[in-house]
């Protein structure tokens, strides 16, 4: 069993938690764009407030554990330990109590490189308690606009994780895929799911538009999220999603093994 102490000091010596790689100027870029709502950093939610770049700062300082000074414009951004741990305890509550009522579930990543193994490793713990882990509308096509314009992308499943590929990528079950924060993926699985008359996600877990698409939509979502994603924890501050857990989401995928375990043995879930 990883105990408390343990999992602190792993979270700040592979950087998840303490100095991250997110620089304070990514972060404050973020804030500001959500401000003006712009579509890129509001990933399918639809804020019911009014967020200025100084209430969103107040809100990742207290959420995340950065500096709340405006006049800090430069440098790494930091991540308190304490609420990383803090919500991933209530992250497990979530998975724990899918577990117990044998919940659909879905999940969904927009950092394949580096998060598929976590999320996986969650969806068979829970697919072994019971719960139908969902793969709606694999191999369709979701048209997404990025920096280089709009691309049509698969949507495929790994272990049970929904991601999006490239047309023509091949390798089908590889732990390949494009970064993406859009919530059109998750709309499309959503859709495929309801006109195919199979259940709905009762819980979706994952990151980025995964969640806060899901979110938006009335359905239960946790996930991870990084300093410069304020979309997230300002849906947790809304009551949109569920848990929003503070860490870096670009680091080396194995550095997550230690957060699997703590989850799964603090939801009672352990293989």
């Amino acid at each position: 069993m990883l105990s408390v102490a343990a999992l602190r000091a792993h979270l700040l010596a592979a950087g998840l938690a303490g100095p991250v790689a997110t620089s304070r100027e990514e972060s404050l870029r973020s804030y500001r764009l959500f401000a003006a709502r712009d579509p890129r950093v509001l990933i399918g939610l639809d804020p019911e407030w009014g967020w200025s770049e100084r209430d969103l700062l107040a809100l990742m300082a207290d959420k995340c554990g950065v500096s709340a000074d405006p006049a800090h414009r430069s440098g790494p951004d930091v991540i308190d330990p304490e609420r990383t741990l803090g919500a991933l305890d209530a992250f497990a509550g979530r998975l724990a109590a899918a577990a117990a009522r044998r919940a659909p579930v879905l999940f969904g990543t927009g950092h394949p490189h580096r998060l598929l193994g976590f999320y996986a490793d969650l969806a068979d713990a829970l697919s072994a308690a019971g719960c139908d882990v969902l793969v709606p509308a694999q191999g369709r096509c979701v048209d997404i606009v990025t920096r280089f314009g709009v691309r049509t992308y698969n949507l495929d499943y790994v272990r049970g994780v929904a991601l999006v590929r490239e047309p023509g990528a091949r390798g089908e079950g590889r732990e390949t895929g494009a970064h993406t924060h859009s919530p059109l993926p998750v709309r499309l699985a959503l859709e495929a799911a309801a006109d195919g008359g199979g259940p709905l996600p009762e819980l979706v877990v994952g990151d980025h538009g995964w969640v806060c698409g899901a979110g938006q939509l009335g359905i239960e979502a946790i996930g991870l999220a990084d300093t410069d994603d304020p979309a997230l924890f300002v849906g947790e501050a809304e009551g949109r999603v569920s848990v929003a857990v503070p860490l870096d989401d670009a680091v080396r995928s194995d550095y997550y093994r230690p957060l699997t375990r703590y989850v799964l043995n603090r939801a009672c879930l352990s293989q």
